[in-house]
């Protein structure tokens, strides 16, 4: 069988045994992201009466922001808004009418106060960068009317609530950067069903398991560390889009296995699930992640061996198992110690730095069976898929 055929037929063969309810959120082959072509609408014309708008937008904002340290908003003054600093017009297409607002670019302005409904008047915006300030409260709802948004960076705020459903209103929005702020509860299913190329929600408080259709996100980046997530990583990781470069589930509560799945992304560059309580075996299909530079695994109950399979991968550039229960390791991945990798804490016997004896006498989830595909003939599959894989990765 030609190796073009193996990942396809692994998501058939994870498709098939997945739960109904799973089988229904996923969909093989999504993912179009930045620079893939897709038609983004372009104003023939400014909004009617743009600089109007534009100005009412922008003073209200102003009175709703009580320091400003660099003293931009002494440029927000007089009705052209285009000369205001971090605020960027373009020409419409229409030459008979005037630039309108396209972008606001805030960050690092260290200004503090709220976002106002009002701001929905700019409803040209492509582009809408608020990184390192000290903006408070929710986001507006009324902010459903950015219907040409294509990136949002609200990062390294103080603002609160719960996650933004507004922004799964923006049918444009590729880039949605949330990180470094005070947002919790629960992620919303439609978050991942959206057209986003780039998902950052790392240094939250968002909490609750991730939802089952995790793997329909077409992203190539995501980042969910540092929140309080727990329960299973969905099986439908394993159907994440083929572009998938970098995934990072550090320091949350996540339970169970690494999905077996997780072969299928041979493109994935970085994988971090450090500093959660995942069990199990590695699932042998990591010897499929070609492209793999960063593979951490520290602070996790994970054990059985560390196979040459992945201690082989061409590209790994570091390799962290620290603070888990492996308790073993083949010839190839001995080398590694002379890299710096990071084998301690663990229960591989004859090496230094290991745990004491007592606490490796009883493996966490030691008994449980991490090939997590049910079928009506599970080790049979099993052997199947293992060895399918095993000769074509």
């Amino acid at each position: 069988m030609e190796k073009s055929v193996i990942l396809p037929f692994l998501h058939l063969l994870l498709l098939l045994h997945l739960p109904n309810a799973a089988k229904s959120s996923i969909n093989v082959g999504i993912g179009i992201g930045i620079g893939s072509g897709g038609n983004i609408p372009v104003p023939s014309g400014p909004s009617v009466p743009n600089q109007n708008n534009a100005y009412s937008a922008l003073q209200g904002w102003k009175s709703a922001i009580t320091d400003d340290p660099l003293n931009i908003l002494d440029t927000w003054v007089g009705p052209n808004v285009c000369s205001y600093k971090g605020i960027f017009c373009e020409n419409p297409q229409d030459e008979n009418s005037t630039p309108f607002v396209a972008g606001i670019d805030l960050n690092h302005a260290n200004l503090k106060g709220t976002l106002v409904k009002e701001l929905s008047l700019l409803s040209d915006i492509t582009l809408f960068h608020l990184n390192s300030n000290r903006f408070s409260g929710t986001v507006p709802e009324s902010f459903k009317d950015f219907t040409l948004l294509q990136e949002l960076d609200l990062s390294n705020n103080q603002l609160s609530g719960t996650f933004p459903t507004v922004t799964l209103n923006m049918p444009n929005l590729i880039y949605l950067d949330l990180r470094f702020n005070y947002f919790k509860g629960s992620l919303p299913e439609q978050l991942f069903d959206k057209n986003l190329d780039a998902i950052f929600l790392n240094n939250n408080l968002f909490s609750g398991e991730i939802p089952q259709n995790f793997g329909n996100s077409p992203a190539s980046v995501i980042n969910l560390a540092n929140n309080k997530l727990s329960g299973n990583i969905p099986a439908s990781f394993g159907f994440m889009s083929p572009k998938l470069k970098e995934i990072l589930f550090i320091n949350n509560q996540l339970t169970g296995c690494i999905p077996e799945g997780v072969g299928v992304l041979t493109e994935m560059q970085v994988l971090d699930v450090s500093f959660n309580s995942l069990v199990g075996h590695l699932p042998d299909t990591i010897s499929c992640l070609q492209n793999i530079e960063v593979l951490n695994l520290e602070h996790n109950k994970l054990s059985g061996d560390i196979s040459d399979v992945i201690c082989s991968l061409r590209r790994l550039l570091n390799l962290t198992v620290a603070y888990n229960f492996f308790s073993g390791f083949s010839q190839e991945c001995s080398r590694l110690f002379n890299f710096g990798f990071d084998f301690s804490d663990n229960c591989i016997p004859g090496r230094n730095m290991q745990r004491p004896r007592p606490e490796c006498s009883v493996i966490p989830g030691g008994n449980l069976n991490c090939f997590r595909i049910p079928t009506p003939k599970p080790l049979s599959s099993q052997i199947f898929l293992h060895h399918f894989l095993d000769s074509h990765c």
